[in-house]
């Protein structure tokens, strides 16, 4: 279960100003921008149930998700960026997902109007921040302030593809949020390949060629 261990050891380290949990999601999908979330959670009251419910966001059903969206909205302060498609086609999508993770940790420090403290970083790639960083793997598990970014972000980023599958039908984004699932693959070569598509992912990047032959 996710605490604040993490928050803790760095308070002992002599770590002052606000302690943040930072996550990503949308690395993989062959559609979509990628989002990052940045979640202020430490040292802020929330109840304990809530808390024991924070965990990985892939590990938890669609309704638990959305149903604790709200809850880390009235319990944390929290930031929401992204980076478009056609930003992961130029700096690629791990550049990209710095960016993103850079923009969510510049816009929560911009609300609590507090130069951060440190910001836990989920995974084994850091963005350049002005504050101090520590990267996490698999920080959603271990962090609640990562857990509580990764399911916010999660639930942002399903709700924004299905908006954008109601305009782009056939592709399945509803249901598979831009990955790479069967439906998502037989829509793209029955329907072809929609602005929303990374280009430079190569099952995408084998349509465009098939049809150019």
């Amino acid at each position: 279960m996710p605490g604040f261990s993490l928050e803790q050891f760095a308070r002992a380290d002599g770590i002052t100003g606000p302690i943040i949990g930072v996550d990503e999601v949308g690395r993989g999908p062959w559609a979509g921008p990628v989002f990052a979330c940045a979640a202020l959670l430490f040292e802020r009251p929330a109840p304990q149930d809530f808390l024991n419910a924070l965990g990985d966001s892939k590990q938890l059903s669609r309704k638990k998700r959305e149903s604790l969206a709200p809850l880390i909205e009235s319990h944390a302060v929290i930031a929401l960026e992204e980076a478009s498609v056609s930003e992961i086609e130029e700096l690629n999508i791990l550049g990209a997902t710095k960016l993103a993770m850079k923009r969510a940790v510049e816009a929560l420090e911009a609300q609590i109007e507090t130069p951060i403290g440190l910001a836990l970083i989920d995974g084994n790639q850091l963005p350049k921040l002005s504050c101090k960083t520590q990267m996490v793997v698999k920080g959603d598990g271990i962090s609640a302030s990562i857990a509580a970014a990764s399911i916010f972000a999660k639930v942002a980023r399903d709700q924004y593809m299905a908006d954008l599958a109601i305009q782009y039908p056939g592709y399945g984004w509803e249901r598979n949020a831009g990955y790479g699932v069967p439906a998502h693959k037989t829509g793209l070569y029955s329907l072809g390949v929609t602005i929303h598509h990374r280009r430079t992912f190569t099952p995408v990047s084998k349509v465009l060629t098939q049809k150019d032959s």
